[in-house]
């Protein structure tokens, strides 16, 4: 019966592993220490005038410790605008509508026309990109220029506080439209020297946003710069039980294989690698004791694709990536023609930021983001062949569909399905993976005919119920097999309760005698541990369920707790958690938990062992009280298939104990049924041992 008990004691962990990786509080995996501080490579602020029209403060590069005696640099732009490409209407032909400044020459918002931000009262257009405003640092803007860095001079010029010259709104016969944006670098004495002139370009019917940026060297001698860029920032939080943002980098190896690397902000249980915000706390507290070498180790934990294993690490970068839940901004800096991969990223690197400093980052304004370094270069003096070079970049901004991804010829090479990631928990992602994209492949394929994703949940789950029966069956009838055998093994342990060798030589030979194994009880359910597992992520991460409804009047979004009534905010004394609705299925859940352990074949054991007994007793009070509460706030969806699966398995075990008493009767009459070989008759049953020696 310990054997019954081990089962059970492990599936509560495996599911609470479940629930504290999906998110039980956030608060509860905070760190209380103290806030985090701005993002980690926000360097001076530049400029106390919000519109400048000009930037003339120069300061010392970070490659170097002295300032040279030379001539200094200032950049000119143009008046503060806001330009928009695309549009939020649906009708329009646009996946989003990017508004862009021309401060930084960057992108201040990008809202889609085709999701809405699942606000039950007033819905609105999804803002996924958005400013991140530090509490001691300037804003960062996604794509924003940044330091622009004279490498023979030892000198750098902050342009994110620059308002570019706008060239307003140009549209294409094709539909497409794009911006520019031009900035100019002169010495002190207005000698121009070098051209910046950024673009962006938005397309019908794609997520897919063209970006370059053009250096042209404007002197009569070379040029030798390199510069910053700000990618992909302030992506709203979409989990609403657990922060899922992540800075995600996509490698390809020598042999073509695409792998990638993770960044998350809490960073993974048992994992030797801070997360983000542990990293960037540890960066800023670097930065603030002025040691290089404390700077340059601290760093290292934000660099993207450094915890790569190490048989990747000669692997080359494809791109960079901000991701929460369901969407991803995935940028791809473009190789120069005729190569392989780009040589010109110097430097990934990833960053947490707590804007209003709270002590636990739980806020809701926390963010996560990510910088590039351009690598140096030389330019030919003006008018020569090589006397400018273009950056070019590919940013994809959009949900993370596997099918969309597939579809893509370009987002297929690149391995964009990486983004996608599952709660592999104890079992290796390598397995959980496939699995889970082909439940979803399934899920597609069953919507198209049934048009509703919760019944197609309820409907998935009673097909795995059906196809993993058969080793249910054995698994429940070895378990009632080892609770009649319990008063027996007992008294062997009592027995031999000094000869541990001869005590497991008597219980392989009761088995044996009985037909019964231990291992079999449990067996089955490592077997379909795995299968539950991705069943379990596919439906808590599948972007087909954000907005989908299950009913008109209840489950609207299986995406979001199923709050059948709303009612102002209340926040538990004890747990400190805010309750703001009566949520159903999980009061169901706890319903059918409670039925569940009704029906456990573990009745003999209990009257064998009282320790058993209180145990059991034990057991049908916490399931059946625990998992409402841990998955009280978890989406409908989840949800859903639990109690769908618990059901069902009461059902199935209702089955079973009907076959196992029918046995049980059979046998007690010392006979058993054969087949229709037999004409139908009986005969004394002779037990089958577990194995043959």
């Amino acid at each position: 019966m310990r054997i019954i008990t081990l089962i059970l004691i492990c599936f509560v962990v495996f599911c609470g592993w479940l629930v504290v990786e999906s998110g039980i509080d956030s608060r509860l995996r905070g760190n209380d220490k103290e806030g985090i501080g701005q993002p980690c490579i926000l360097l001076q602020q530049t400029t106390a005038n919000g519109k400048p029209e000009m930037v003339d403060l120069l300061i010392k590069s970070e490659d170097h410790q002295e300032m040279s005696a030379v001539t200094t640099f200032e950049a000119y732009g143009g008046s503060a605008e806001t330009i928009k490409l695309g549009s939020i209407d649906p009708a329009s032909g646009f996946m989003y509508e990017l508004e862009l400044s021309t401060k930084g020459a960057a992108v201040g918002k990008a809202a889609f026309s085709g999701f809405d931000d699942r606000d039950y009262k007033d819905p609105k257009p999804l803002v996924i990109l958005s400013p991140v405003k530090p509490a001691n640092g300037a804003e960062v803007l996604s794509m924003a220029n940044r330091e622009f860095v004279f490498v023979q001079e030892e000198l750098q010029l902050q342009l994110q506080d620059l308002h570019f010259k706008s060239y307003g709104v140009e549209k294409d016969y094709d539909g497409s439209e794009t911006a520019r944006f031009e900035a100019i670098i002169k010495t002190s004495a207005g000698e121009p020297v070098v051209k910046l002139l950024k673009t962006y370009k938005v397309s019908l019917d794609s997520y897919l946003l063209d970006c370059s940026v053009a250096v042209e060297n404007l002197a009569d001698s070379m040029l030798k710069y390199r510069f910053n860029m700000a990618g992909p920032t302030g992506l709203g939080r979409e989990a609403f039980r657990t922060d899922m943002r992540k800075i995600v980098g996509g490698f390809v190896t020598s042999g073509g294989e695409i792998v990638s690397s993770r960044k998350e902000i809490q960073g993974r249980f048992l994992s030797k690698k801070p997360g983000l915000k542990d990293a960037t706390l540890k960066y800023e507290e670097a930065k603030r004791s002025g040691r290089q070498a404390q700077i340059e180790q601290a760093k290292e934990n934000l660099r993207i694709g450094q915890n790569l294993p190490t048989r990747y690490r000669s692997a080359h970068s494809l791109w960079v990536a901000a991701t929460n839940k369901y969407f991803a901004a995935i940028l791809i800096p473009v190789p120069d023609e005729g190569k392989d991969y780009c040589d010109w990223v110097a430097d990934k690197l990833g960053w947490f930021c707590n804007p209003d400093g709270d002590k636990k980052a739980d806020s809701g304004d926390e963010t996560v983001g990510l910088d590039l370094k351009i690598a140096s270069n030389t330019l030919a003096p003006a008018g020569q062949v090589d006397s400018a070079k273009i950056y070019n970049f590919q940013l994809y901004v959009g949900p993370k569909d596997k099918s969309l991804f597939d579809k893509n010829e370009l987002y297929r090479t690149m391995g964009f399905v990486q983004t996608i990631d599952f709660m592999a928990c104890c079992c290796p992602a390598s397995i959980i993976s496939p699995l889970a994209f082909g439940i979803l492949a399934i899920m597609k394929w069953m919507y198209a005919f049934i048009h509703n994703y919760g019944v197609v949940i309820i409907i998935l789950v009673f097909l795995m119920r059906l196809i993993m029966h058969p080793i249910t069956k054995r698994s429940q009838v070895s378990m009632s097999k080892m609770g009649t055998l319990a008063p027996k093994t007992e008294e062997i342990k009592k027995k031999y309760a000094n000869n541990k060798a001869e005590m497991n030589k008597q219980m392989m030979a009761l088995y044996k005698k009985q037909g019964a194994s231990p291992i079999i009880g449990f067996l089955p359910m490592m077997v379909q541990m795995p299968i539950w597992i991705a069943l379990w992520s596919a439906v808590y991460s599948s972007i087909d369920l954000r907005g989908a409804a299950f009913l008109p009047f209840w489950i609207t979004d299986l995406s979001v707790p199923d709050a059948l009534v709303r009612f102002s905010t209340i926040t538990l004394p004890l747990l400190k958690w805010n309750i703001e609705s009566l949520n159903l299925l999980p009061i169901l859940m706890g319903v059918a938990f409670f039925l569940q352990q009704k029906l456990m074949p573990s009745q003999s054991a209990a009257s064998a062992n009282p320790q058993v007994a209180q145990q059991q007793k034990m057991m049908m009070i916490m399931l059946p009280l625990m998992f409402p509460l841990m998955l009280y706030k978890a989406p409908s969806g989840v949800n859903l298939y639990i109690m769908a699966s618990t059901f069902a398995g009461v059902f199935e075990q209702y089955v079973i104990r009907k076959h196992i008493r029918e046995k049980e009767q059979t046998e007690s009459k010392g006979l058993v049924s054969v087949t229709s070989k037999t004409g139908g008759k009986r005969k004394k049953k002779k037990p089958k041992p577990f194995y043959k020696i």
